[in-house]
Order: structure tokens, then C-alpha cells, then sequence
């Protein structure tokens, strides 16, 4: 057979050859025979000598840890994945620490309560990959280490990640057990369906895209049992409740309760279908195929209810939304030239929107188109224009949704709290992937900025403490360039960074989003991860980790400073209704909840001055600042955790079951990180074990001399040059024995190979002995047949001959008496016939005389 490579291909980024003529050191090509039967010189490149990646043999295609491949090289993982997915439709695969999770784009039954208990206790390679063999490696390593854990999801949007943070914790709902009556795993499942409800919606690239990241702390006792949770929430696309861009939808809440609008407890919502709605029906289709969006509102609703939300509350939450609806469907009308406009007191979107919040009528209809100035020397009302009073409506509608969502994960909070002292906990991060669109804007800039860091954190943990261990354990190491992203985070948050230029912007009385481009360009114009596009003043280009990426400025400095007017607030302030008044009533102090400060998601409704001024001094932060402030938390916690991997990769853009884009799912694993652990795999030490663990492990190939010996490590190192002949193939540390990839599975297979020596020997003597004693029963069985047999036959036997016996005394008696008649009768007719004749005679006699 001859040699296998792979070759570079515009359309499948890889393809399979054979090479069919000997290549000889100079040649200038390679002579190829592709997979479609046709012939191909591949040039070489003299100078650097760079020949074609040699493709693994058949044997090892399809295997279930990408690390064990002979050849470890983008090809061979990618067709590695694309074998496992399209032929075996397997959509999870290990390399090394890191879980690769294809979305398969269809519903598949490997996720149910007996495959949970399948992979429960079990270790991480004992069985085929899976996101439950993750949750298991975490839990078990949190009760065996004493430590805590996180399991971080990332991918692109659309790549799976939210399904596969909600198997997790249904992993540890059902494993673990909740340690009271309180049902708290069920609680923790029923935040799901709210938080995909309020947070989660249709765009061009995933039917149920996350718009906001959540790190869920699941906390347990120490017995193990679930006893609580936490959620933080991370940046809530705000901009999607007035905006949607073609072929999306706004969340998915607005829809269910449209769905579901002809209830009776409903009625007095006024809503319609969801096309009647400005805020719902931007994107086009409202529909989602094989989504029910009624069915949909029932589960949240019951999620709700089970997590002890008050129905008084619950319908409160959809006043509220209804509401916003409302609001973006008011009619604007422009007076005087456009410098002002006005809202009819008869538009009847309006009056459902202050009877819905409770709220005076004349009030905000007031406020809606004006707004108040405040100098040194006096206070004035302005006249707004209609594109002001858009924008301020549009303000306000995202700040009431924000508002409650930070309240509904408050109570999620609430419901799931415990008051038993935790003693460690997993965590979970569920955050929004890489993501780049036509246009890009604050949001998406927030998003990359959040994946940089959590690039980072995964190259440290991978790459940095892999070789530093090396070194530690004074192993001969050759440093491995790999991508560091520092420098383009640098670019975002340090000192007069991106952010801080951005912040400074906002602080400018009239600052714009253009004039903060410049800066950009004057500042950081020179940095390799900062580019100007030829032809825009006000766009800007981020090279991140993944791609690279083109900013908009517009809208920047107004997202960032995320102002709403003030008098606007205080009327929703004086509500009639108490829960939509809480809503505002701290309003500075709510403002540094879930969306941004401190990455936590618990809200204080406090009313005492001082809090309020402080609260104020925080509320003066801008979104970017605190989003900031809230990424390093969450880093600080994964540092302080053994984080756990799994890389989502989007198989393909069109959304279709089982269908494998190489293109698209190479610039993915490229992004992740999978390459990257690939590469230092195949250059260093994989594999490494503890001077015990391997002598206990691998003590049945020791001889028994050397076992006599007191130094472990001795016998280790006797043992390893006996058995691998190359001393390049492994290690030894101060503390630890480091094998090359491949190694570790050839002393698998020897160890395996002895125990099964050893398992035959005792097979055969076990087999022997069941022989033996089965042929001594059956022996024994079979001689006390014979002893009966015979037994039966002897006396059939004796019974003959006593019969023979008896038959040939009667044949004789019965002989001899007939022979003794017949002899009778000619005796008796002799003496008769003498008789006569004796009598004739001498008659004859007597006549004569």
C-alpha cells in the first residue's frame, strides 16, 4: 500500500493522497494519486522543505481522544471529527482536557436518566465521550480534591453551548441529589426555561441564541448534595428589545405571550399577534419552525410557579412586558418644523401602557416628549424631536426589560439560596461565543472582549502551566510558541486602552462617536491589533484571537453611557402597582445588578440615604466599566477553580442535521483552541504520572527481584528502560514519570498483555478444575447407571434362564408324556394285535390237535 498524505484544498481545506512514485530528497514534487482515481503533482517547497502532513492509518480514524493519533496535525483532527460525526454520529470527542461538541442541529436520545446513571462513577476515558463524562470528571474531582470546579462552554453562536451547560446541571440535579426536602435540583432545572424566556432569542445564526451570559454556582454540602445555586448575568443585549435586524426576533417572551394573548386571564393586556407590534416584528417572520410558542409560555409559567413566584408577581412580569410592546407602537407626531412633537392623549398603545404600569397618563404622555435641563441658575423644560423622543422612548423601553430582568434573577436567586453553609461548589459559565457580523457594534465589541479573556484563562491553564510543570519537574523542555493574546487585551482595558478612551469620550459634554474614533486611530494606530479601514472615519478594526473584526462607532458612546431620563423613571417610581415601583425604586442601586457590576445578579431594594448616594458614586460607572469590573470577578473565580473545557463547534451556517462544513468547523477549532492542545500534545509530554500511582499501576511488569527493592523510583526507571528501548520516549521528573503520546497505551498493552498471560493460566486451571469435576460427577453418574443398568440386566437375565429353565421342564414332562402315550398305544395295540393273534394261533393250535 503506499504512503497516505494530505494536501491543502480550497474547498474541503483538506484532501487525502497517495503518493505513487518514491520521492527523493531534491525532487521539486510529489507524485499524488487522489481519492477520485485522478494524478497530481504536488510542489515542494525546496527551501523550506516543507513536505505534506502523512495521514494516520485506518485503524486509529474514528478514535475518541483526538490526542491518541500517531500524527497529530489539523488534517487528521479535522477528518477525525468528520469520520466520528457523519459515520458514527458521535458529536462528542475528547483532545486531551478539552471536550469537542458538534451540534448536531436535531434532538438526540443520548441524554436520558439511564445514560446519566451509565456514566455516574465512572472515570473520564472509561466510556465514549460525552458532556456527562465532563460533569462526572468535575464532580468527582471536587469530593476527591476538596476543590471547586467550573465547566466553561464557549463556541460561536449557534454552536450548542446553552444545551450543553443545561445537561451539566441536569448531570448534578440527578446525580447528586438535593440534601433536604426542598426539591432544589428541580429548582435549579426550572430556571432554564425562564432564563432561555427572558434572555434567549432567534437570530440569523441559531434559533435559540443566549443574548446574555450566565456563570450558575451550584453549590453542595458536604455529603455532596445540592443545596443551592447562584446565577450571575453578564451584559443583556438591551438593543434587541427595540431593534432587531432582518430574519431575528426580540426575546422569546414577547412571542410567548402574544402566543398566547387569547387567555382570559389576559385579556386586559390588549395584545394582538406579535406582528402587530413594532418591538416584536422588525425581523420579518415571527415564527420560529417546530417552536410552539404557546406550549413555550406554559413551561415558563410552570418554571415560575415551581420556583415560587407569586402569581400576583407573574402577572405583574407580563404587564410589564406587555407594556413595552405597547410602547414601541406609540404614534409620535412632529410639530413646529420637526424641533418638537407630540403623543396623542386618545392613542390607545399609551393608555394601555400606563394602565398596564399603573402609572399617571397626562404625566407620561408629558415627559415623553420633553425633558428637563437643569443649569446653575435655573431649571427649564426643552421641546424633544422625534428622533430625541425615539430614542428616549427606545431608552426606556430596554431600561424597564433590563430593570426586570435583574428582578426575575433575583428571585431565581432568592428561590435557590440556602441558608446550610456550603462547602464547595461547580460552576458553570454559559457565555456568549465569538461573534462577528456584518455590523458590528458595542454589544459584539463586549462579547469579543469577554472571549479574549477566556482565551487567555484557557491558554494559561493549557499551555503556560503545562511547560512551567516541565520545568518545575526539571524535565528537558523546548519552549512551544503559541498565541498570546495578552496584547490585544491590553489593547481593550489597560490604561488609556479602548475602554478607558471610550469612558473618557462620554465624560466630554459633547462628545461624539466620531471624534473617539480619531482618538482611537491617534492612539493606538501604531498596535499590531488595532488597524483604520481604508474607507471609514468611523469603524475601526480589533484583531482578535479568532478573526478579525470592524467596529462601528456609532452608538458607542450611547450604549456606553446607557442614559435614561430622569423624570421618565420617577413617574414609573410612583406606580400604583408596589412590584413595578420596587422595580425603580433604588434605581441607581439596581442599576449595578445583573447586566454589569461585579457580575452578580442580587439586587438590594434599600431606601436608606447614604446607600443611595453611594449606589449613586457606582451608578455614575459606565456599562463598559462595569462590564469590565464584572469579567475580572468571574476570572478571579475561574482561577480559584480546576476549570473543565468543552468547545462547541457549529458544523454549518444553514442549520441542517448532520451536515459537516470543513471550513467553517477548521476556523472554529483554529479559534478554540483545539489545534493549539493538539500541537503542544504532539511536541511535549501528554502523558505523566507520579512515581507511586505508576508503580502501582504498572507493578505486575516489575520482576520480582526488583520488587524486593525499597526505592520506588528506582524500580520505576529499571522497569522503563527495560521495557522502551528509545529514551526520548519518556521522562523522568522530580516527581513525576512524563511519556511522549502513544507510550502510555504501549504499556497499557503490556500490562494488558500480562494480565491476560496471567488470566489464560488461570482460565485454564479453573477450566480444568470445572472439567475434572464435572467428568467426576458424570463419572460417578454414569457408574451408578451402570450398576443399575447392569443390575436390571442381570436379573432380566436370571429371569430368562429360570424361564428357559422352567420351559424346558415342561417341554420335556411334556415330551416325555406324549412319547410315553404314543409308546402306550402301539404297546397296547401290540399286546392286542398278540392277543389276537397269540389267541388265533392257538386256536389254530387246538382245532389241529
Amino acid at each position: 500500500q503506499y504512503t497516505r498524505v494530505w494536501i491543502p484544498d480550497p474547498d474541503e481545506v483538506w484532501r487525502s493522497a497517495e503518493i505513487i512514485k518514491d520521492y527523493k530528497e531534491g525532487d521539486k514534487s510529489l507524485h499524488l494519486k487522489l481519492e477520485d482515481e485522478t494524478f497530481y503533482e504536488y510542489p515542494i517547497d525546496l527551501q523550506g522543505n516543507e513536505l505534506p502532513f502523512l495521514r494516520n492509518p485506518d485503524i486509529l480514524v474514528g478514535e475518541n481522544d483526538l490526542t491518541a493519533l500517531s500524527y497529530l496535525h489539523e488534517p487528521a483532527v479535522l477528518h477525525n471529527l468528520k469520520v466520528r460525526f457523519l459515520e458514527s454520529n458521535h458529536i462528542y470527542t475528547y483532545c486531551g482536557i478539552v471536550l469537542v461538541a458538534i451540534n448536531p442541529y436535531e434532538q438526540l436520545p443520548i441524554y436520558e436518566q439511564d445514560v446519566i446513571y451509565a456514566y455516574s462513577g465512572q472515570n473520564m476515558g472509561d466510556m465514549d465521550p460525552h458532556i456527562f463524562a465532563v460533569a462526572e470528571e468535575a464532580y468527582k474531582q471536587m469530593a476527591r480534591d476538596e476543590k471547586n470546579q467550573s465547566i466553561i462552554v464557549s463556541g460561536e453562536s449557534g454552536a450548542g453551548k446553552t444545551v450543553s451547560a443545561k445537561y451539566a446541571m441536569r448531570f448534578f440535579a440527578t446525580v447528586s441529589g438535593s440534601a433536604s426536602d426542598t426539591n432544589i435540583e428541580a429548582k435549579v432545572l426550572a430556571s432554564s426555561p425562564i432564563m432561555e424566556a427572558i434572555g434567549n432569542a432567534k437570530t440569523t445564526r441559531n434559533d435559540n441564541s443566549s443574548r446574555f451570559g450566565k456563570y450558575i454556582q451550584i453549590g453542595f454540602d458536604k455529603r455532596y448534595h445540592i443545596i443551592g445555586a447562584n446565577m450571575r448575568t453578564y451584559l443583556l443585549e438591551k438593543s434587541r428589545v427595540v431593534f432587531q435586524a432582518e430574519d431575528e426576533r426580540n426575546y422569546h417572551i414577547f412571542y410567548q405571550l402574544c402566543a398566547s394573548a387569547s387567555l382570559p386571564e389576559f385579556k386586559d393586556l390588549g395584545l394582538t399577534c406579535a406582528e402587530d407590534f413594532f418591538y416584536a416584528s422588525q425581523g420579518g417572520d415571527t415564527a420560529i419552525d417546530g417552536v410552539d410558542d404557546a406550549d413555550d409560555f406554559e413551561k415558563t409559567r410552570h418554571a415560575f410557579t415551581l420556583l415560587g413566584v407569586k402569581e400576583s408577581h407573574q402577572m405583574t412580569i407580563f404587564r410589564i412586558i406587555a407594556a413595552i410592546l405597547h410602547l414601541g407602537n406609540l404614534e409620535i407626531q412632529a410639530e413646529r418644523d420637526g424641533d418638537a412633537c407630540s403623543v396623542s392623549s386618545e392613542d390607545k398603545h399609551l393608555n394601555n401602557f400606563c394602565g398596564l404600569l399603573g402609572v399617571e397618563h397626562s404625566q407620561m404622555q408629558h415627559w415623553l416628549c420633553h425633558r428637563k435641563l437643569v443649569t446653575m441658575a435655573e431649571t427649564y423644560v426643552k421641546n424633544m424631536s422625534v428622533q430625541q423622543v425615539v430614542n428616549a422612548r427606545n431608552a426606556l423601553a430596554k431600561h424597564i426589560y433590563a430593570q426586570l430582568f435583574n428582578w426575575i434573577v433575583q428571585h431565581i436567586n432568592k428561590a435557590l439560596h440556602t441558608t446550610v453553609k456550603q462547602h464547595s461548589f461547580i460552576g458553570v459559565l454559559d457565555i456568549y461565543g465569538f461573534e462577528t457580523f456584518e455590523v458590528n457594534s458595542f454589544e459584539q465589541f463586549c462579547i469579543n472582549y469577554a472571549n479574549e479573556k477566556l482565551q487567555q484563562q484557557f491558554n494559561s491553564h493549557v499551555f503556560k502551566l503545562e511547560q512551567e510543570e516541565y520545568m518545575k519537574e526539571g524535565i528537558p523542555w523546548t519552549l512551544i510558541d503559541f498565541y498570546d493574546n495578552q496584547p490585544c487585551i491590553d489593547l481593550i482595558e489597560a490604561k488609556l486602552g479602548i475602554l478607558d478612551l471610550l469612558d473618557e469620550e462620554c465624560k466630554v459634554p459633547k462628545g461624539t462617536d466620531q471624534n473617539w474614533a480619531q482618538k482611537l486611530y491617534d492612539r493606538h494606530g501604531s498596535s499590531q491589533h488595532f488597524q483604520k479601514p481604508r474607507m471609514s472615519n468611523t469603524s475601526f478594526i480589533v484583531l482578535h484571537f479568532a478573526d478579525k473584526v470592524e467596529y462601528q462607532s456609532e452608538g458607542f458612546l450611547e450604549k456606553n453611557r446607557d442614559t435614561v431620563y430622569e423624570e421618565q423613571i420617577n413617574i414609573l417610581k410612583a406606580s400604583k402597582y408596589q412590584m413595578v415601583a420596587d422595580l425603580f425604586q433604588d434605581e441607581k442601586d439596581a442599576a449595578t445588578s445583573t447586566s454589569m457590576a461585579k457580575g452578580t445578579s442580587k439586587i438590594s431594594v434599600r431606601s436608606a440615604r447614604p446607600v443611595i448616594k453611594a449606589a449613586n458614586k457606582e451608578h455614575k460607572k459606565t456599562v463598559g466599566h462595569q462590564f469590565r469590573n464584572s469579567l475580572h470577578l468571574l476570572m478571579e473565580t475561574l482561577d480559584a477553580t480546576t476549570p473543565h473545557y468543552v468547545r462547541c463547534i457549529k458544523p454549518n451556517d444553514e442549520k441542517l442535521p448532520f451536515k459537516f462544513d470543513p471550513k467553517r468547523a477548521v476556523q472554529q477549532l483554529r479559534a478554540c483552541g483545539v489545534l493549539e492542545t493538539i500541537r503542544i500534545s504532539a511536541a511535549g509530554f501528554p502523558s505523566r504520572w507520579s512515581y507511586h500511582d505508576f508503580f502501582n499501576r504498572y507493578r505486575v511488569l516489575m520482576k520480582k527481584r526488583d520488587l524486593s527493592k525499597n526505592d520506588k523510583k528506582q524500580i520505576c526507571q529499571t522497569l522503563l528502560e527495560d521495557l522502551i528501548k528509545d529514551p526520548d520516549k519518556f521522562q523522568f521528573g522530580r516527581t513525576k514519570i512524563f511519556f511522549r503520546a502513544g507510550q502510555v497505551a504501549y504499556l497499557e498493552k503490556l500490562r494488558a498483555d500480562k494480565f491476560r498471560t496471567a488470566t489464560i493460566i488461570i482460565q485454564k486451571t479453573v477450566r480444568g478444575w470445572l472439567q475434572r469435576v464435572k467428568y467426576q460427577r458424570l463419572r460417578q453418574a454414569a457408574v451408578v447407571i451402570q450398576r443399575y443398568t447392569r443390575g436390571h440386566l442381570a436379573r432380566r437375565l436370571a429371569e430368562h434362564l429360570r424361564r428357559t429353565r422352567a420351559a424346558i421342564i415342561f417341554q420335556k414332562q411334556y415330551r416325555m408324556l406324549r412319547i410315553l402315550r404314543a409308546f402306550q398305544r402301539v404297546r397296547n395295540a401290540t399286546i392286542t394285535i398278540q392277543a389276537f393273534a397269540r389267541g388265533m394261533f392257538v386256536r389254530r393250535t387246538y382245532r389241529k390237535v
